[in-house]
């Protein structure tokens, strides 16, 4: 792999992953609710996942994903329910000024590093079209005549460390938010902004289509 094939799928994953999506979604909500601090827990379950995918697709899951109605549609609603779930929890949850947020989370269990990490995975893990958009994506810039174990390991890498930039940076951006909401009116609009957006996750994850 020449390292203008690898500038090339570094601009090319750049725009992907600046698009919003479940995972850039879920990135703000986590800002929003528990900081940008905790949430780069939720991105590093997120980007852990995304590597694993990137495995799988390239053992050929993304392919069966595309070919496959079922196996795509039962990965795709249990991420739409999941997601959904997520929001309605996000919805209904105690009103907290954004001051305590951290005070709150600790308190709950709810904003420990562990299950924010297995929410980003679970995210990352119930969107079909991402292995299926790998499995497609990842050809194109491969050599065949060289190879395989490190060009993927190159194009893998590439792809979480702009995965991660993205997240943090919407992360940041809902945390910003949210440390100008200071009343409790303000915190129970917070609460239903950040359900809206999982929500929302789960309306784009209905809307996808197999490539």
């Amino acid at each position: 792999m020449t390292w203008q094939t690898l500038a090339f799928f570094f601009a090319t994953a750049f725009v992907i992953s600046m698009t919003p999506g479940p995972n850039m979604l879920l990135a703000m909500s986590l800002g929003l609710r528990f900081g940008a601090r905790r949430a780069a827990w939720g991105g590093a379950g997120m980007c852990a996942a995304l590597a694993v995918m990137a495995a799988l697709s390239a053992f050929g899951l993304g392919a069966l994903l595309s070919t496959s109605v079922l196996a795509f549609e039962i990965v795709r609603w249990a991420g739409v329910a999941y997601l959904t779930w997520l929001g309605i929890a996000a919805w209904r949850a105690p009103v907290e000024p954004a001051g305590e947020r951290d005070t709150a989370a600790a308190a709950s269990g709810e904003g420990s590093a562990l299950r924010l990490f297995l929410r980003g995975a679970l995210v990352a893990f119930s969107n079909p079209k991402a292995l299926v958009f790998m499995g497609a994506l990842f050809p194109q810039f491969i050599d065949a005549a060289a190879p395989l174990a490190p060009q993927l390991v190159a194009l893998v890498a590439t792809m979480v460390v702009i995965e991660f930039g993205w997240i943090m940076a919407y992360a940041t951006g809902g945390d910003r938010l949210a440390a100008k909401l200071t009343t409790v009116s303000a915190a129970r609009s917070l609460n239903r902004l950040t359900g809206g957006l999982m929500i929302g996750a789960g309306g784009l994850l209905a809307l996808a289509r197999r490539v």
